[in-house]
């Protein structure tokens, strides 16, 4: 694809976001105004945007907008760190995998909603709590991903690696590592969406800052408006942390020549 085709098309999906934004406002108002529902049920567009100029001036967003960010950029380090750790060694290991798959499997059959409550009161309301939420929510896509990545390596080309009398750190990084990347940041993209629900989760749960503080307060207040403040900002917030996820994927894939949608 030549560089003016390119422009083209990134110009048409700006218009067609634009163009979605507009009519999802669109019919926002309309329903405010057909169904004449009172502003602590549903606010118009206009009530929710004055909302967030008075909690972006005093501070309060910025305040717990940071607060939440902190907790998912620590929980999504520690998720993949842990995940792409144990995945390569499950990718490597059989064994290993017949023993613990079924502890993993248990693992994501029990909604993470079940059980922030009881990692509220054994690591407290702080942000360690929130933290280990939010890896354990990341932890499994990635995990999946990196042992489906590093299995999917050609045997030939291990075979090729091992006659050139290559360590087990060169076949990492020469050939393992570029050739299971793009399932693996496959996983990082779903990694970083959901990292975003594991903060908020233990935020809900007990917190005294952060967006899901946020959010409960404006619902104990009634202040819808505000709630909706909290939601538009944790989509700003996942969006723009698959953006970083899709860009650093670009940037280690460039020797693809193509980039991902």
């Amino acid at each position: 694809m030549n560089n003016g085709a390119k422009r083209k098309q990134k110009r048409t999906r700006r218009a067609s976001i634009f163009l979605t934004i507009v009519l999802f406002l669109l019919v926002w108002q309309m329903l405010v105004v057909l169904l004449d529902l009172p502003a602590f049920i549903l606010p118009s567009p206009a009530q929710v945007g004055d909302r967030f100029v008075r909690a972006l001036s005093d501070g309060s967003l910025l305040f717990h907008t940071t607060a939440t960010l902190v907790e998912i950029l620590l929980g999504l380090f520690s998720g993949i760190m842990s995940a792409l750790l144990l995945g390569y060694l499950l990718s490597r290991s059989r064994f290993l995998q017949d023993i613990l798959q079924p502890f993993l499997v248990a693992s994501q059959a029990i909604p993470t909603v079940a059980i922030a409550p009881l990692l509220v009161i054994w690591f407290g309301p702080g942000i360690a709590s929130k933290v280990l939420i939010c890896a354990l929510i990341v932890f499994f896509p990635v995990l999946v991903n990196t042992v489906v990545g590093f299995r999917s390596v050609p045997e030939n080309l291990r075979d090729l690696m091992r006659s050139m009398r290559a360590t087990r750190w060169q076949t990492l990084r020469l050939l393992e590592t570029p050739a299971s990347l793009p399932v693996i940041m496959g996983g990082l993209r779903v990694g970083a969406t959901l990292s975003v629900i594991g903060a908020v989760v233990g935020e809900l749960v007990g917190a005294d800052r952060g967006l899901g503080f946020l959010i409960n307060v404006g619902r104990g207040q009634y202040d819808t408006a505000l709630v909706f403040v909290g939601v538009f900002t944790l989509i700003f917030v996942a969006l723009a942390l698959y953006g970083s996820v899709l860009a650093l994927e670009n940037y280690l894939l460039r020797w693809k020549g193509e980039s991902s949608p």
